[in-house]
């Protein structure tokens, strides 16, 4: 085992974790504002709203996201009044093409985690919040929204380790993320299999991280439905 090596390589991969750590974060952010605009629209009693929302839905979910991230970045430079537009100097970047890319991706599978965390909410607890005189706002507040936390959280946190992993694919458009760099690195040195395991433990690494993370808010969230000792 090389080990010189192998450190050398963890140290030049670990300078694309910041740029994969905000890939992350920045789509999982637009992405769950996204998929509460699409979760809004599919309960709404309009039917274009929901005819939208379902189509962003099957859309995003349907097809593979290294062809949304090429369509993305390929072929928006092909819509002539885009070009023109305030939107465009962003949206020639790579960067932005990614994280849009990956935003509308997981808004797709969010707003369809809302949907079920919120369908999953027991009548029986509406009733009795609407007996005690909640309704609208507050009862969303009290009641609905607390306890679709609860039953989606886990479904979410799988999907926020999903989203880390599909940063990986930003470097197919030049981005210099980890598996950006990896790849430049294996042009060079032809140590394939070292370079993708040194990559392969830095993902493994954050999800581990990430799911501790998620157990811990888990575990607090359900602080009140534990046993209680004698």
């Amino acid at each position: 085992m090389d080990w010189p090596f192998l450190i050398d390589i963890l140290k030049q991969l670990l300078s694309g974790l910041p740029l994969t750590l905000e890939l992350t974060a920045l789509s999982l952010s637009i992405g769950f504002v996204m998929a509460m605009l699409v979760a809004a629209a599919n309960a709404s009693s309009l039917p274009p709203l929901r005819w939208m929302a379902r189509a962003h839905v099957e859309l995003f979910r349907g097809t593979p996201l290294l062809v949304q991230i090429f369509l993305i970045y390929y072929g928006l430079g092909q819509i002539a009044p885009l070009r023109h537009s305030f939107l465009w100097p962003f949206l020639r970047e790579p960067y932005w093409c990614a994280v849009l890319a990956l935003a509308l991706n997981t808004s797709a599978y969010t707003a369809e985690i809302i949907r079920g965390a919120v369908q999953a909410v027991s009548a029986g607890e509406v009733e009795a919040a609407k007996a005690c005189g909640m309704s609208g706002f507050l009862l969303r507040r009290r009641i609905v929204w607390p306890i679709a936390l609860r039953q989606g959280l886990p479904v979410y946190g799988s999907e926020m380790i999903l989203m880390i992993k599909a940063t990986s694919l930003a470097s197919i458009i030049t981005l210099t993320e980890v598996t950006g760099i990896a790849y430049k690195l294996i042009s060079s040195t032809y140590r394939v299999v070292e370079i993708f395991v040194v990559t392969g433990a830095i993902y493994l690494s954050l999800t581990f991280i990430l799911s501790l993370v998620l157990s811990a808010i888990e575990r607090r969230l359900h602080a009140h439905h534990a046993p209680q000792s004698a």
